[in-house]
């Protein structure tokens, strides 16, 4: 690309690397993301003399930054480190390249967050650099990666079905009668539909699911019923159910309900909804210490 320069009243053309001469300047896979993400407009705009002046107001005003960045198909973080090179004295068309060159080697180079070679506090260092850092911008919480490969696809099918349905029933069954008013004891836990209504492949596996959602921070268990009562004559009528009824001559339900956490309905928008689904789902009580059993 080629502009015109004033240079003591006579105009000189300057000549600005093209984004593939720019992107044969970076070495191996920088080399390969520069060429991919910068295309002819983008380079065009960045390189402008415009943006250059833009790029020095971002840096006192975050609020340019991110209309400067949403103009360009940036992200923040690059227009960023482009304003801060600029302010430095860095030509803008270099700053460009350096600030492509420098994303696509962290990104190929970091070291994952559980990478034994780093230490705790030189991780622990880095996470409180990141959380003053006004300008990094924070994606989905960084557990849920692990946190997907912890779960069986019954168990997306349970948590899907609890964000859009809501809160389910769940009922214990102990002894009662005369003696339980003295002593009373569990006769079957946690008996549910969860996994008939959620579609599950194998319903046997349905209490060892929802202890796993449970380790993850993804579900709890509320000592608190539902407001519906008819949630529960449904479940009551289920033969798992009856059967523990009638293991004893004198039983009693205790009625219980099973939430998503907070961490969970997040965990579900993020990662198991589709991109473009905007429904409002029905919502689940929030944890509490003296309830969550």
């Amino acid at each position: 690309m080629i502009v015109s320069r004033d240079h003591g009243g006579r105009r000189e053309p300057t000549r600005f690397p093209t984004p593939g001469e720019a992107a044969a300047a970076l070495p191996g896979l920088a080399r390969i993301a520069a060429a991919t993400w910068l295309n002819a407009t983008q380079w065009s705009l960045l390189t402008s003399a415009r943006t250059g002046r833009r790029l020095l107001a971002a840096t006192r005003d975050p609020a340019v930054a991110g209309e400067l960045a949403h103009e360009l198909g940036v992200t923040v973080g690059t227009v960023t480190d482009l304003a801060r090179a600029v302010a430095s004295g860095v030509p803008l068309h270099q700053a460009v390249a350096t600030a492509v060159a420098t994303e696509s080697e962290n990104d190929v180079e970091r070291p994952p967050a559980d990478d034994p070679s780093a230490s705790l506090r030189d991780r622990g260092a880095d996470l409180l650099a990141r959380s003053r850092d006004v300008w990094h911008e924070e994606g989905a919480h960084p557990a849920y990666g692990r946190i997907l490969g912890d779960l069986a696809p019954d168990e997306a099918r349970v948590l899907m079905m609890l964000l859009r349905s809501g809160p389910q029933p769940s009922v214990d069954v102990r002894s009662g009668g005369p003696v339980g008013r003295v002593s009373s004891h569990l006769i079957a836990p946690g008996l549910t539909m969860i996994g008939a209504r959620a579609g599950c492949r194998h319903l046997d596996r349905v209490p060892a699911y929802l202890n796993n959602l449970h380790r993850l921070g993804l579900v709890w268990f509320s000592r608190e019923q539902l407001t519906d009562p008819m949630e529960y004559q449904v479940l009551e009528a289920q033969p798992d159910v009856l059967g523990a009824l009638h293991a004893q001559r004198f039983t009693k339900v205790v009625r219980r309900s099973i939430h998503l956490t907070p961490f969970g309905e997040d965990f579900c928008r993020a990662a198991l909804l589709e991109a473009d689904d905007h429904a409002d789902y029905p919502s689940h009580q929030v944890p509490d210490e003296a309830s969550d059993g």
